[in-house]
């Protein structure tokens, strides 16, 4: 009383020939891109650079955590407050960016001294960029309300505490 016990249901024959057909798609695909020196998708840098779009507004910041469980937003250049986020505030995606930004920096070995660039280009765009890493973020992308949030620390009087 023993019954053959096959393997050879599991899948269906069409289904391993679609898989094996996008595994080779894939494959020549990228073997194309390769071998025609076709280059990736432009950063908004390299097309802001291309096309001469120049800052309207610039400012150097600098993140630095206090004990109470704020952050200090400070002037880079000048030294002076630009911004106090107080714990608990409604301005966590200032504190979201920038837990981040301070990750990436830890796994360098980076501390919290150099600052930050926040800048509003021409073309409407605003960007901060971590003077440390080269890292820059695109943060129009991320909505009015979080893009105003670290729009208002580009006034020299800023929001305070």
């Amino acid at each position: 009383m023993s019954s053959a016990h096959s393997h050879g249901d599991m899948l269906p024959r069409g289904t391993l020939i679609t898989a094996g057909a996008l595994v080779l798609f894939a494959l020549t695909v990228t073997t194309v891109v390769r071998i025609a020196n076709i280059p990736p998708a432009a950063s908004p840098v390299a097309m802001r650079e291309q096309a001469h779009i120049a800052p309207v507004k610039s400012r150097e910041l600098r993140f630095i955590d206090r004990a109470d469980g704020a952050v200090l937003i400070e002037d880079a250049d000048k030294g002076v407050t630009a911004s106090v986020i107080a714990p608990g505030q409604t301005t966590g995606f200032i504190r979201g960016v920038m837990r981040g930004l301070a990750r990436e920096r830890r796994s360098h070995g980076i501390g919290d001294g150099p600052s930050f660039n926040l800048t509003l280009w021409q073309d409407g765009e605003l960007s901060l960029t971590d003077n440390a890493t080269g890292r820059a973020i695109e943060l129009t992308a991320f909505g009015s309300t979080n893009r105003a949030a670290f729009a208002a620390l580009l006034d020299e009087k800023g929001p305070t505490e």
